[in-house]
């Protein structure tokens, strides 16, 4: 039978800390905190489902915690199951009342989950890259550079809001000037500063620096998407907004989702990764 180790346990101050600054991380992600006291009791049933020996063995606790709780919440982040911030009306947890800006926590929404996973806890707890990594499950240079655009895509959103009809329009528009090799429409429908970031994960031969600029972006794109018998394109629901997913035959090929600003698109996202593609090609549905 398994033993519990010799312990002394821990002052009632600590728990409620260490509970409460679960909560924080989990809300943060999440936007409501009815999902984030459901996330910290799920991280505590995998606490208690590790041996005693090995919750014994492990030197820092929280950290742990901490690390469960960012997983369990990217999870539930995914389009099959993402929160809606701000919805249900339930108050933030004690410790940030009066201080969440219910107006960032929409904003957060417009992120992908890795956005806001590294934006969230690189920005607003401040913790350390090698962990942020740990819980995105990327190289701390990627989450680096997810963290940056996440600050720039909020601070452009706060000086240019879209509705999600322009956003729907500006990316059909952007999918038609793709489709036909347009360079002009194209160009016209970018930012001047617009940022295009290719996700390979090593797997494919693809750019590895993001491209800035409105022409370089063009080039870029249309590169990628080059016309071929076998390559379509499709405008389709990627992370809740309208995105475009490329299919070489039947498979899909990249996923791109896109961020606009007013009636710009400001940074675009194709991620060619198979390993992230799996899901899609899993349930290969076709909207337009």
């Amino acid at each position: 039978m398994d033993q519990e180790p010799d312990d002394d346990g821990m002052p009632i101050a600590e728990l409620l800390d260490e509970r409460r600054h679960l909560l924080d991380v989990a809300y943060w992600m999440l936007g409501r905190s009815q999902d984030a006291d459901g996330v910290v009791a799920e991280a505590y049933r995998c606490w208690y489902g590790l041996s005693s020996g090995h919750r014994a063995r492990l030197t820092d606790p929280r950290s742990w915690l901490v690390r469960a709780v960012g997983g369990i919440c990217l999870d539930r982040l995914a389009p099959s199951g993402r929160a809606r911030p701000g919805q249900d009306g339930t108050a933030p947890p004690r410790d940030l009342e009066g201080e969440v800006s219910q107006a960032l926590l929409q904003a957060l929404d417009s992120l992908s989950p890795a956005e806001r996973a590294a934006f969230v806890l690189n920005d607003v707890f401040r913790m350390a890259p090698g962990t942020v990594a740990d819980i995105v499950g990327q190289t701390e240079r990627e989450c680096g550079e997810l963290a940056a655009r996440a600050r720039h895509s909020l601070r452009t959103r706060r000086a240019r809001p879209t509705t999600r009809q322009q956003h729907d329009w500006v990316v059909r528009a952007v999918h038609e000037a793709c489709a036909a090799e347009n360079p002009a429409l194209l160009t016209a429908l970018l930012a001047p500063d617009a940022t295009v970031f290719f996700d390979g994960g090593g797997k494919v031969r693809t750019l590895t620096r993001p491209v800035h600029g409105a022409p370089r972006v063009t080039r870029s794109l249309l590169t990628l998407l080059a016309g071929h018998p076998h390559t379509t394109l499709h405008c389709q629901s990627v992370n809740s907004r309208t995105g475009i997913v490329v299919r070489y035959g039947d498979e899909v090929a990249a996923v791109i989702s896109l961020d606009v600003a007013g009636d710009h698109v400001i940074q675009i996202w194709a991620v060619l990764n198979p390993d992230k593609l799996r899901r899609w090609n899993r349930a290969d549905t076709r909207e337009s």
